[in-house]
């Protein structure tokens, strides 16, 4: 089981949202809790760096959250940035 960091201004963003996107939102977290960082079953999943430490996918064609690796050790990861994809920050 990993453990999952959320930012506070993901919270923020989450709200913001519309419900269903919010919904996939914490189904993304629960299948990162369960099987970590890779989620091909994800629209778009993809890695964001060469280290394969940050990734992301789209909740939908509008909507995308990122997170990244904190502690491969301790199955550590925080989700960094949920939102519209042409603010995305990659």
């Amino acid at each position: 089981m990993h453990k999952v960091k959320i930012k506070n201004k993901v919270l923020k963003n989450v709200k913001k949202m519309p419900l269903a996107r919010q919904d996939d939102f914490f189904d993304l977290i629960e299948d990162l809790k369960a099987t970590g960082p890779i989620q091909k079953g994800w629209k778009n999943f993809s890695p964001l760096n060469d280290k394969k430490t940050e990734f992301h996918c789209h909740l939908d064609y509008r909507w995308v959250a990122c997170w990244r690796v904190l502690s491969d050790s301790q199955l550590e990861l925080e989700v960094y940035y949920v939102g519209s994809r042409e603010k995305a920050p990659y």
